[in-house]
């Protein structure tokens, strides 16, 4: 296992909302990431698989909001 902390700590989207994320831990080849994140909306501290994150738009890296599916 291994932990990094970010530094910066990184905007991502999570199925609770935007988040900024502190911390990735590894737990190997085998298992998911795992993203150590707090809620922007609520403060919580949540632990998130790599599948469920995603970054938030960021226009000067070209990451544009994406339109409502309809």
């Amino acid at each position: 296992m291994s932990m990094l902390q970010l530094n910066p700590p990184l905007p991502i989207k999570t199925p609770k909302g935007k988040a900024t994320a502190h911390a990735l831990i590894d737990y190997g080849p085998e298992n998911n990431l795992l993203w150590v994140s707090f809620q922007d909306d609520t403060g919580e501290c949540w632990t998130w698989q790599n599948k469920d994150v995603r970054a938030q738009e960021n226009i000067s890296y070209g990451r544009h909001p994406q339109p409502p599916e309809k």
